[in-house]
């Protein structure tokens, strides 16, 4: 082993989860990554457990585009924006990188095995471009209708340990799926060790099994709440709650108005720490204009299922002189529950006047005030079956 080895580290923490998602209802696609151990999803966990094994120079993690704003805000960790593939995200990060070595792994593999860390940094020497963890394939195997020689292959595993500069290079000459095959077929020299079954990656939803021993999310209850208005503007259709308000006015905004849902919105960011609605979605912004609020709604509710949040219920009052809102309460209160797949019990429509007190007295626009709970998802009970 080298002496003195300095080492930055890179996880890969981008990825959209797309087949671990793929049979789960959507009110419960949270991401890999994002799994809550007690409060700590996994990839932080991953984090925390690589840093306890080695004193890194850097740690950066290449996390999604749409989740980045968001993990920059909640954690202490630096991170970059990952790309359309795995090696876009590890050139991205690698950007960041200033030292001659790098150990790349990925947060899917959330078992750390510290004698295999050790034999990583063991087997690097002065010749060695990459270190690769491998497992053996123990099944007869075969090719395109040939038998092939099972002996002879070998299962890649992450972490890979990798000189930096030979890896940047051996990026920018083609496409590859990981760093090694991508040294290797740049003229690189890879020094191959045992790797474990402990490395096994999270892939489908039906390797939740591994995880049973690590621990429950919390149970913490996060309190969240919005509040909007719009001034009325004639000869526009008045979209609230989702659904067409009968009015010879609707609402001057720069995307549709609906200014129950922005409320909503709001309340559902100030619940997972997420900023607010102009943030996500400013009114410069001309790719917004006359967007639809529902869709807005949406993709935040939906982001938030991703990291492991969903909703216990959602309080909203409307402040509305006119029009009259009780004839609607019943169809808003659905419109509200399918947008945020749950049930309308869930939800409470709530209509006031202000006593003809104010703008909304004297009849200019329409206020909203929105609440939520949430809580995280309980993968063990919910997608795990026991």
């Amino acid at each position: 082993m080298e002496n003195n080895l300095n080492i930055s580290l890179i996880i890969m923490a981008a990825g959209t989860s797309s087949r671990f998602c793929s049979q789960m209802s959507p009110n419960h696609r949270i991401k890999k990554q994002w799994l809550r151990l007690g409060h700590t999803p996994l990839w932080e966990k991953v984090a925390n457990d690589l840093a306890k094994l080695y004193d890194f120079k850097q740690i950066i993690l290449a996390i999604s585009k749409e989740d980045f704003a968001y993990a920059k805000k909640i954690y202490d960790y630096k991170f970059v924006c990952g790309g359309k593939t795995r090696q876009e995200s590890v050139q991205n990060a690698l950007e960041y990188i200033q030292t001659p070595l790098v150990l790349i792994s990925d947060a899917a593999r959330w078992n750390l095995d510290e004698n295999v860390f050790k034999n990583l940094l063991n087997a690097l020497n002065e010749d060695t471009d990459c270190v690769v963890p491998y497992l053996e394939v123990p099944d007869t195997a075969t090719y395109e209708g040939r038998y092939i020689e099972r002996n002879s292959l070998k299962l890649i595993q992450t972490p890979q340990l990798c000189r930096t500069q030979k890896l940047k290079d051996a990026l920018t000459k083609g496409n590859f799926t990981d760093e090694s095959s991508a040294i290797w077929t740049n003229g690189g020299k890879i020094a191959y060790i045992k790797g474990s079954s402990k490395l096994a990656k999270l892939t489908y939803e039906n390797d939740l099994n591994a995880l049973k021993e690590l621990p429950n999310p919390s149970k913490e209850i996060f309190c969240g709440s919005g509040f909007d208005v719009h001034a009325f503007e004639m000869n526009k259709k008045m979209i609230l709650g989702g659904i067409e308000i009968e009015s010879d006015f609707g609402f001057k905004a720069h995307s549709d108005g609906d200014v129950l849902l922005h409320a909503l919105t709001d309340a559902i960011l100030g619940a997972i720490g997420g900023g607010d609605i102009g943030d996500w979605f400013p009114d410069t912004d001309e790719t917004h204009k006359n967007a639809d609020s529902k869709l807005l709604l949406k993709q935040i509710y939906d982001f938030a299922i991703s990291i492991g949040f969903e909703i216990i219920n959602a309080d909203i009052t409307i402040y509305a002189q006119i029009p009259k809102i009780s004839p609607y309460k019943s169809k808003i209160r659905q419109s509200v529950a399918e947008i945020l797949y749950t049930d309308k019990s869930r939800i409470n429509i709530k209509a006031t006047t202000t006593e003809k007190l104010g703008f909304i007295g004297r009849k200019e626009g329409i206020g909203v005030s929105a609440s939520v709970n949430m809580k995280f998802i309980n993968w063990k009970e919910k997608i795990w079956t026991f």
